[in-house]
């Protein structure tokens, strides 16, 4: 979810490019984004460039707030509040 909420909210990603980035396998990866997609988390859009399939990911609105909640939590459990703007 850090990968993809590091996007702006109208970007995606390509399936692949985030298996690189992680250092995962594709079928490692696929476990996990299932799971953030069954949660309604991320956003998986398919298409095909030159007849090759392609699977891109972004993060939802939804898998946003989630993860910013995830974030403010952890903050808490180590006794750091967020700055101000």
């Amino acid at each position: 979810m850090s990968a993809l909420t590091s996007l702006k909210s109208d970007e995606e990603i390509q399936f692949s490019s985030l298996a690189k980035m992680l250092q995962v396998t594709d079928g490692n990866l696929g476990a996990h984004l299932l799971k953030l997609e069954e949660a309604g988390y991320m956003v998986v859009s398919k298409t095909f460039v030159d007849r090759k399939p392609r699977t891109y990911l972004k993060a939802s609105n939804k898998g946003r707030a989630a993860f910013d909640d995830h974030v403010e939590a952890l903050r808490q459990i180590l006794g750091k509040q967020p700055e101000k703007e």
